[in-house]
């Protein structure tokens, strides 16, 4: 499943643990790139990610709990 990263609409948005979110939930992305990503995404650009359609519900919990807005793409 494809998902569209929109925006962070928390007031001090916590860099690392997005970072580690997307290492941990995205298909193909290491350390270096979920930094390189979390970064974009809090620059207010839209990232996409693959998730593995098993582990959608927990994504889905990560990426509200850290107050990331999402669209499913796929």
């Amino acid at each position: 499943m494809n998902l569209n990263l929109l925006s962070c609409d928390a007031a001090r948005p916590d860099q690392r643990a997005i970072a580690k979110c997307l290492s941990e939930i995205a298909i193909g992305m290491d350390d270096s790139l979920a930094s390189e990503m979390t970064g974009i995404l809090l620059e207010g650009e839209v990232i996409e990610i693959e998730v593995d359609d098993k582990n959608s519900s927990s994504a889905f919990r990560a990426l509200r709990k850290l107050t990331i807005d999402y669209e499913i793409v796929d």
